[in-house]
């Protein structure tokens, strides 16, 4: 594995915890790091210095050994070297074994008591007029410094000394025990200031994430106290800066969208009584203007049997009747008279019965309204269910289509559905993408919500729901001004 996969595992991990557990490791790191480099020299330095005394101390309780060894040996006074020999091992506790030995290399006296050890004899020796000679000896039970002086420039024997590492290593437990104590304390110590420090840290930032989960929600009102002049306090000067900023803004857009939806109910309104105004001067005028044209007409025809202008009238008349029937067609899509004067239900059964009739295609309609509706949400459901109708004939190319208009509660509801091609609702789709905008403007301005569900090759279902409570308020007040 490279140091650069190493590297991104490493941060991938430092940026999946919190800064809190972020600030801990760093301080237990380095702690552990110090103590770890300060344990590891201070063992390095206490070996050097008690390896180089343990070795000038094998030397130096060899070297008197072998002056005080010198007269009993000559004398040839055994209890008295054996005495010394325990006297040098009981004034140094160090001293793992010594012994003396004659020019011929036979042992004169020794410590040990269960039987001298052979292959100890020939590991170390001292030549002649040489000061002294020290080599380490590895045995089972550790290191051993093992020093040879000559006694009387070796003319009458050696003296022989092992010195044994136990209280170096006893010392080097010793400190390590307690620089892993130290440790220990400082470790405590330093998590109590990290907490703290922590704490001190991601007080204010965790201020500002809660204050900003509520901006996110579009609760503007949350602001973060200022806990320090530094650069935190900065940040918190300018997030409560940008909240207030946002605050105003949200105020503005709110009442631009309270003006918008005045302003469009009013064009709606008026685009609605205009269209009304429309249809009843085209009903009432200009078809009773044709009807008369086509009655002249047909008198004219009648009368006029063997006159030359007998084919002109018929021409005439056929035109007069398809301009009369175009215009109760245009009547009907202008203002249905039947929505004003039956209501939603007989409108919406005339308006799919025509739909059946012009595109040949059957609708389902079923329509559970026991009573009439507020006359715009009315309005709304048929120009809704219209313009429904509307692209499900031009896009659809559905076989059957159906439509559902009930009411539960204080709620309409009203479901048109096709089985025809179908189409992705996350894109854009021009005209139709511009009719759904048009159909969820309408019901949205009643507090309403529109929703299309489609997919290619399996149909569409519109779902509306319009509140009816807010509707009767807002008749209730205007009823009393």
């Amino acid at each position: 594995m490279t140091f650069r996969k190493l590297l991104n595992r490493f941060w991938d991990f430092a940026g999946a915890v919190s800064v809190r557990t972020k600030i801990l490791g760093i301080v237990l790191g380095f702690i552990i790091l110090l103590g770890a480099g300060v344990t590891l020299q201070a063992r390095y330095a206490l070996t050097a210095t008690m390896t180089t005394q343990l070795e000038e101390q094998s030397v130096s309780v060899s070297r008197d050994l072998a002056a005080r060894a010198a007269d009993p040996i000559l004398l040839n006074n055994l209890l008295t070297l054996n005495d010394l020999l325990d006297e040098t091992r009981a004034n140094n506790p160090n001293v793992r074994y010594a012994f003396l030995v004659d020019p011929r290399g036979q042992v004169i006296a020794s410590t040990f008591e269960g039987g001298f050890p052979p292959d100890l004899l020939s590991l170390n020796s001292a030549q002649i007029n040489e000061h002294h000679q020290t080599i380490l000896i590895q045995t089972n039970e550790g290191l051993v410094w093992d020093t040879a002086v000559p006694i009387l420039d070796g003319k009458i024997g050696t003296a022989r000394i092992g010195l044994s590492d136990a209280s170096m290593q006893l010392a080097l437990s010793t400190l390590t025990a307690q620089l892993l104590l130290t440790i220990l304390l400082v470790s405590a110590t330093g998590i109590l200031v990290a907490v703290f420090l922590t704490w001190v840290l991601t007080r204010p930032i965790l201020a500002l994430v809660n204050a900003t989960k509520s901006v996110a929600k579009g609760d503007f009102t949350p602001r973060v106290p200022r806990w320090a002049d530094d650069e935190i306090g900065d940040l918190a000067d300018a997030f409560n800066a940008m909240t207030e900023e946002l605050a105003r803004t949200d105020e503005l857009r709110r009442e631009r969208e309270v003006l918008r939806r005045q302003l469009m109910e009013k064009v709606i309104t008026t685009q609605e009584d205009e269209r009304r105004r429309i249809a009843r001067e085209l009903h009432d005028s200009t078809s009773q203007n044709l009807t008369s044209l086509i009655v002249g007409l047909r008198i004219m025809e009648t009368n006029c049997a063997k006159c030359a202008i007998q084919s002109k009238a018929t021409d005439l008349r056929l035109v007069a009747s398809k301009t009369l029937d175009e215009v109760h067609d245009l009547s009907m899509r202008l203002r249905p008279r039947v929505l004003d004067d039956l209501g939603l239900a007989a409108a919406l059964e005339r308006l799919a019965h025509e739909w059946q009739v012009r595109y040949k295609i059957p609708a389902d309609v079923v329509i559970q309204l026991s009573e009439r509706l507020p006359g715009d949400v009315e309005t709304a459901i048929y120009r809704i269910v219209q313009e429904t109708l509307t692209n499900i004939a031009r896009h659809a190319q559905a076989k059957s289509a159906s439509i559902l208009v009930e009411r539960r509660g204080d709620i309409v509801r009203a479901i048109v559905e096709d089985d025809g091609v179908g189409f992705d609702v996350s894109t854009n789709h021009g005209e139709r993408h511009l009719g759904l905008l048009g159909m969820r403007e309408r019901a949205e301005l009643l507090n309403g919500t529109l929703v299309v569900e489609s997919s290619p090759e399996h149909g569409t279902s519109i779902y509306i729901e319009i509140p009816l409570m807010d509707r009767m308020n807002v008749l209730l007040n205007q009823g009393r001004q």
